[in-house]
């Protein structure tokens, strides 16, 4: 029973049996209150089951596109996986766009696979070894889980179990899934690096550094690697092991890799700092009174760092300490907005062309793509977008060549908590800059509801892709959306694709990304498991 209960992470094969995380469901239960359902919680095979609700895969074009690559390039990253492969969002510029081509045309299918282990899984973000294999974030109640995927059998070739996180106990003690919601730590910004070894942070503040080994037809994921920061973070958190913690708590959101190889992490209460993977040295420093929830981004000269009060730019001194090139406040707002995670940004920053940075602020009424230099955090433009009083986004922009793409998440909280699927109000805008620098000027405006996925773009094929829904009924009269993958004329904003995937919260991707595989696979998550869009075979 041990195997999968909350704990140490540890080396896992691929099991194709019952899981014995159904032992743990009726204390699970019993915390909720019955109020999650023994469907979620019962005893699941571990191979390749499909999740339930799946709707027929019909495919709708528009028969006047042709699918065109679209000029651009970034700056690779010596320290990540090629081709935009290594982080959530790509690569070091955090811009969301893929090189490949991704799915387009009549020819494809959805296919599926249900997490198991007798808790619900939602696997959230994706990487790609060189071998093309997907490793994937699958998070649940009892901890995170990295996963090594087949991408022909969609089976687990290998999972590496994290630690239980301290929101997560706290959600299930106080029976608030907004806690776990609103937590962004604990391993979700991993990267993979040109070696294909997988860095990030658990939830026990140890940096972790995995290599996924082959004997014979068995995989399983090894640690190569590990450093702890329990001596510069503090940890006294409340969870399974802890439940009367009474001192100060701060979890290491974010874990990222400089032009030069050093480890830069942040956490979710304003610590910055590096680590030296050679030496183990460790520096770092404090802005107080500010919220990390988001990535970093990096180019050859800086670190960009997004907190809820301000943008900054950093550089490593001789010793690694972060040294401060700038800092740029942005409007904040007076509040938390529904469809934000805090009273900030919820943008990872995003590297645009070869001179600028953009993010959304959380400006009252209307937020604001904000677009600054980076070579000084001077402003170019901050250009208001989406109806006033239903303005707010907890996702990043595609942002590629002088163009930035961003959705709006006004009215959506999670898929544990939605109960009006009217209440988002949607849309998608393109925004671009000027050349000259004059200003930024909006080019197109979508209606489509997208309220809670971080888009891709494909640079191959000039298509942006969402995830979306519409509002139908179910037996009882109840709102239920029925979703589908939708795809964006880059240059135009007109919906050009759509397939749908599946109906109820099975299918809701619930903040979950899309993922553009270099194959052209597209994967996304839900959650309950993983879903994928290709060419059929």
């Amino acid at each position: 029973m041990s195997a999968d209960l909350p704990g140490a992470p540890r080396p896992t094969r691929r099991r194709n049996k019952l899981g014995c995380g159904c032992l743990i469901a009726p204390l699970v239960l019993a915390l909720f209150g019955g109020t999650i359902g023994w469907k979620y919680l019962n005893c699941e095979l571990t191979e390749a089951v499909p999740i339930p609700g799946a709707l027929p895969t019909t495919v709708t074009l528009a028969a006047d596109f042709s699918p065109a690559p679209v000029p651009g390039t970034a700056e690779e990253h010596p320290f990540l996986a090629a081709a935009a492969n290594g982080t959530m969002h790509g690569g070091g510029w955090q811009s969301d766009t893929h090189p490949a081509a991704g799915p387009f045309g009549t020819n494809l299918e959805v296919r599926s696979r249900k997490s198991g282990n007798g808790m619900p899984r939602q696997c959230s973000t994706f990487v790609y070894r060189s071998d093309g294999k997907p490793v994937m974030m699958c998070g649940g109640l009892t901890g995170f889980r990295m996963v090594l995927l087949d991408p022909d059998s969609l089976e687990s070739l290998a999972h590496y179990d994290l630690p239980m996180r301290p929101s997560s106990f706290q959600a299930m003690i106080k029976r608030d899934m907004a806690i776990m919601m609103n937590d962004s730590s604990g391993g979700a910004y991993m990267f993979l690096d040109r070696q294909d070894r997988l860095v990030f942070a658990d939830s026990r503040q140890v940096v972790q550094r995995l290599v996924a080994k082959q004997d014979g037809a068995q995989w399983s994921w090894q640690v190569e690697k590990e450093w702890d920061l329990k001596p510069y973070v503090p940890h006294d958190c409340m969870n399974w092991d802890n439940p009367l913690a009474s001192g100060e708590c701060d979890m290491v959101t974010t874990v990222m890799p400089d032009h030069q190889g050093r480890y830069w992490w942040t956490t979710r209460y304003g610590r910055l700092g590096t680590l030296d993977p050679q030496s183990g040295a460790v520096a770092q420093i404090r802005l107080p009174g500010e919220e990390i929830q988001n990535a970093l981004a990096m180019d050859k000269d800086a670190i960009y760092v997004l907190s809820d009060h301000a943008q900054y730019a950093f550089r490593a001194g001789q010793d690694g300490k972060p040294l401060l090139l700038w800092r740029t406040p942005y409007d904040r707002g007076t509040g938390r907005k529904v469809g934000s995670i805090n009273q900030g940004s919820g943008t990872t920053p995003t590297l645009l062309g070869e001179k600028w940075i953009t993010f959304a602020d959380n400006a009252d009424g209307r937020i604001r793509i904000v677009v600054l230099r980076r070579k000084d955090g001077s402003q170019v433009c901050a250009v208001p977008v989406f109806a006033n009083g239903a303005s707010a986004t907890d996702n990043s922009m595609i942002g590629w060549g002088n163009s930035i793409l961003l959705e709006n998440n006004a009215g959506f909280t999670s898929a544990h908590q939605q109960t009006d699927w009217n209440a988002v109000t949607g849309g998608v805008v393109r925004v671009d800059v000027r050349p000259d620098e004059s200003g930024c000027d909006e080019v197109w405006t979508s209606p489509l509801r997208a309220p809670s996925v971080v888009g891709k773009l494909s640079a191959g094929n000039g298509v942006a892709y969402y995830y979306s829904y519409t509002v139908g009924k179910d037996a009882k009269g109840q709102q239920v959306p029925d979703w589908a993958l939708v795809g964006l004329d880059f240059r135009t904003g007109r919906e050009v694709l759509r397939i749908p995937t599946g109906r109820g919260k099975a299918w809701d991707n619930n903040w979950a990304s899309l993922s553009i595989a270099p194959d052209g696979t597209l994967y996304g998550g839900t959650t309950t498991g993983v879903w994928q869009v290709r060419v059929k075979r």
